[in-house]
């Protein structure tokens, strides 16, 4: 499996669409935390999701997940992603996206690059172990994060 990706800037800078469920009940929301690598000699794939977020539910559920990249003209639909929950509207029929199966989970046709992850490993971040300044700016009105690992089973190139 080869794969070539600059991790800083397309988190960061593009986002990313977090996807959790199968085709018969899924949430995706968008993302700007994570990474990818090798552990325990597999490519692996890491991202990090509030424990009050409604994808952190299907996350837990599913042993599957997917991490998807989209063309720049299309953050404006992200941005409805990373701000309303899949709680309040029904954003996998969100126009502009068209779910589809990849491999047990779910992504969107629109995508240029979709991640499917095997779930592997999951652990609360730890408060007590993150600087006081990081906490202060990321938790003190919001709920924790959980780091969520899946291996990379199959990359889906547009």
């Amino acid at each position: 499996m080869e794969f070539t990706i600059d991790t800083f800037s397309q988190f960061d800078k593009k986002w990313a669409l977090l996807t959790a469920g199968n085709k018969d009940n899924f949430n995706s929301m968008t993302i700007s935390w994570g990474g990818t690598g090798t552990l325990w000699g597999k490519p692996v794939a890491t991202t990090y999701v509030r424990t009050s977020r409604y994808t952190h539910e299907f996350m837990d559920d599913n042993d599957y997940f997917t991490i998807s990249f989209y063309p720049e003209d299309m953050k404006q639909i992200l941005g409805v992603f990373g701000s309303k929950s899949g709680r309040d509207i029904d954003k996998m029929h969100y126009e502009g996206l068209t779910a589809k199966e990849a491999g047990e989970s779910v992504t969107f046709e629109e995508a240029e690059l979709t991640l499917v992850c095997k779930k592997l490993f999951k652990q609360k971040l730890d408060l007590a172990n993150i600087p006081a300044d990081v906490v202060d700016a990321f938790y003190s009105s919001d709920a924790p994060h959980d780091m969520y690992i899946g291996e990379v089973v199959e990359i889906i190139k547009k």
